[in-house]
């Protein structure tokens, strides 16, 4: 459980009665969780998931990469019978999950990975390559 506020008053008295009711362990101040690292600093608070993404890149195999300078190819319109149908579908809802999630840090992305992820029942070999494209 993440507990934060800026009454540190509040806070020691929740984690008190938190502490006399359940068995708990304060870990201290929040450094990384569930593949954000946050870092605190002047007052502000900054998030990397710079890990998640290496992890991730390296799930998917893709070790070399260039630079896209939109996440879409431009005035794309997707549908659901494009192309050919993916043998095995897994692979593309790994990624696009993965992508969602990205989404936290990386919201330039966030409007191509929803229209990717409307074709995660059936999706299609542009819809890979355009999850590529996102990723590469």
């Amino acid at each position: 459980m993440i507990i934060t506020g800026d009454d540190v008053n509040g806070i020691c008295d929740l984690k008190a009665s938190f502490h006399h009711t359940f068995e708990m362990k304060d870990l201290g101040s929040l450094s990384y969780f569930i593949g954000l690292k946050v870092i605190s600093s002047d007052g502000s608070i900054y998030l990397s998931q710079a890990k998640y993404v290496s992890d991730f890149l390296a799930q998917a195999r893709i070790t070399d990469s260039h630079i896209e300078s939109t996440p879409l190819e431009p005035n794309i319109w997707f549908t659901s019978m494009d192309d050919t149908v993916l043998d095995n579908p897994t692979f593309y809802q790994q990624l696009v999950g993965n992508l969602v999630y990205l989404t936290a840090t990386r919201l330039d992305i966030a409007y191509s990975v929803h229209v990717l992820s409307q074709f995660l029942s059936t999706p299609r070999t542009i819809h890979y390559a355009s999850v590529l494209r996102i990723i590469c």
